[in-house]
């Protein structure tokens, strides 16, 4: 015991004792082994400017490229990612997670609303790197490079909708509402207007011969392609509408959240066989060719759960063929509230072995950026049970305190505590992150974050880029922990948030505890304040006991621990080096602060 608590100490000292990540290939380690960093490419590093319009000729309304606007291309690309992977590794990160790198349409948008494919999400092509980005050889570089370092590489996948080309007739300038199968029922053909089921009512109808009935789609509205377009999509069968829903806008309830356009993106019939076998051809691919190392799957929210019971173990198969055994797959099931029964039912239902941990986020911000009670702390590993797997796929889920699409979580934390100084609002953001290296999950920050960066919220306003950026309405921003802007090149590895977050990226990565061990609540509050819980690794024995402090005043407890617990030593923080009785700790913590303890 004595000597595994000296050679872990020494670990953190950067002592040539054993580590354990250190001694596998990067492939044996499991999802809940890895440091994630999530980046936007178009918003990283620009590599190489001769990309920076993807190729295309005129103005930005037909390239995209406008480094003066949030909504268009900045100039990021996976040439920048390639020069930048010394600083991402620094972090501690061991798998990098992009947006999507597929090609895109490059402008949508109605006029007074145009905006870029900067964020990958509007696909053309599904084969292909978009040439903003650049090259699938310039992707292979990338993910040979991570490979060679140790580091992992996910991509995120759609499967919910393609980009905005199949327009209706029937509304030629504004947007479609929805139109439902009972208003507008599924037809076999337009000459016997006999009803079909579309798969929804047994399996004995969920054949490719039952919607081969299927013919012009139309039974909603008139859908129409124009001309230029009609053969832009990429592998072919997607320029075929018979593969989409063409039923109009959805408003994210109901029916209509599985089978309704996106905000205008044509939407896939994913209950189509044919859908479903073309976009495992699709991903399968990607694996087959590049042996990338995950997927976070977008919008999963709204696929039928049918389509992912199917996806995911062809995935998983794939991998598997390709020798990735621990091919990591997590969907995006987004929610604004602690929904954890939302998340577990797509384990359950649609098959997913993980889902982006959103109520971890909301619980976080309530209580570390905010002033809820502790207890919701403790309410998010209650409701560990509720998944698929129960706690061993908590374990498995991506953890995340801001994002790209809600906001960054100084931005909430800021909102949260409009009268909070910097030095406040630093303290939280630390904490935030501190929880999440130390909680069940897989720690993932989002880039940007660590540089100090805020934002105002909302999806384009937290995308600022860590290249120097050209845009009025980010370098306007004050930045947490510097005193630099967005103005200047971002890439500072002394920066208090950088410096925290290797730190404790490196306590995890040499704790089996802190990243495979079950979790036992020792202590929480109906108030904000203290908030204690231990990682107990079964196969080790280790345990680390990590305690925080929510509130802003001084926190004196006592802390529950097992009874045969007698020695502690500092992780961080200044740790009790005894229990003040059997079975109890006495604790110390300055406002918004925290301690790590190993546990003997």
């Amino acid at each position: 015991m004595k000597t595994k608590a000296l050679c872990f100490a020494a670990y953190l000292l950067a002592s040539a004792c054993p580590v354990p990540l250190a001694a596998q290939s990067f492939r044996d380690r499991l999802p809940e082994d890895e440091v994630i960093y999530f980046v936007l490419p178009d918003r990283f590093e620009n590599g190489d400017p001769k990309n920076d319009t993807g190729g295309i000729k005129g103005d930005r309304m037909k390239h995209g490229f406008d480094p003066s606007s949030k909504g268009f291309y900045q100039g990021g690309d996976l040439a920048g990612l390639i020069k930048r992977l010394d600083y991402i590794q620094s972090m501690g990160v061991t798998a990098i997670w992009f947006a999507p790198v597929f090609k895109n349409k490059p402008v949508q948008g109605g006029a007074g609303q145009e905006s870029a494919g900067y964020h990958g999400y509007w696909v053309t092509d599904f084969t292909s790197v978009d040439p903003h980005f650049g090259t699938n050889a310039e992707f292979k570089a990338f993910v040979d490079a991570a490979h060679n370092r140790g580091m992992k590489v996910y991509m995120d996948i759609i499967a919910n909708h393609s980009a905005d080309v199949i327009q209706y007739k029937e509304c030629p300038t504004s947007a479609c509402s929805y139109r439902s199968r009972a208003d507008y029922p599924y037809s076999r053909s337009a000459s016997d207007g006999a009803p079909i089921n579309d798969g929804f009512a047994g399996d004995s109808v969920k054949t490719a011969e039952n919607f081969a009935k299927l013919i012009n789609m139309n039974f909603a509205y008139t859908p129409v392609v124009p001309e230029a377009e009609k053969n832009i999509k990429v592998p072919a069968w997607l320029n075929d509408i018979r593969y989409y829903h063409n039923r109009g806008d959805t408003t994210f309830t109901g029916e209509n959240s599985t089978m309704g356009d996106f905000v205008g993106l044509d939407d896939l019939y994913t209950e189509n066989p044919k859908v479903v076998d073309g976009f495992i051809d699709i991903y399968g691919a990607w694996i087959d060719n590049y042996g990338i190392d995950g997927f976070r799957i977008d919008t999963a929210k709204h696929v039928n759960p049918e389509f992912w019971a199917k996806f995911s173990p062809a995935m998983l198969e794939r991998a598997a063929a390709k020798g990735i055994p621990n091919f990591h797959i997590f969907g995006e099931v987004a929610t604004g509230d602690q929904d954890t029964a939302l998340l577990a039912r797509f384990t359950r239902e649609a098959k997913l072995p993980a889902i982006l941990d959103f109520a971890f986020g909301r619980a976080t911000v309530d209580t570390v950026g905010g002033n809820a009670a502790t207890e919701k702390l403790n309410r998010l590993i209650e409701d560990d049970v509720l998944y698929e797997g129960g706690s061993g796929t908590a374990r498995r889920l991506p953890t995340f305190i801001g994002n790209h699409d809600a906001g960054r979580f100084a931005m909430f934390v800021k909102r949260l505590n409009p009268q909070a100084d910097d030095a406040e609002l630093l303290k939280r953001v630390i904490l935030g992150h501190a929880l999440m290296f130390t909680m069940r999950g897989v720690p993932t920050v989002y880039s940007g974050d660590e540089q100090g960066f805020v934002g105002k919220g909302g999806d384009q306003d937290s995308r600022q880029p860590l290249f120097a950026s050209k845009t009025a309405t980010y370098n306007e921003d004050k930045l947490l922990g510097t005193t630099n802007t967005t103005a200047q090149p971002n890439f500072n590895e002394q920066h208090p948030l950088y410096t925290t977050i290797a730190k404790l990226a490196k306590i995890r990565t040499g704790s089996p505890a802190l990243r495979r061990g079950d979790t036992v609540v020792r202590n929480y509050a109906e108030r904000p304040g203290l908030f204690a819980f231990s990682r107990i690794d079964k196969a080790s024995g280790e345990e680390v006991l990590t305690v925080i402090n929510t509130s802003t005043a001084q926190l004196l407890a006592n802390v529950e621990l097992d009874p045969k617990s007698t020695v502690f030593s500092s992780l961080h923080g200044n740790c009790p080096t005894a229990p003040r009785a059997p079975g109890s700790v006495a604790i110390e913590l300055a406002p918004l602060d925290y301690m790590i303890c190993a546990v003997k």
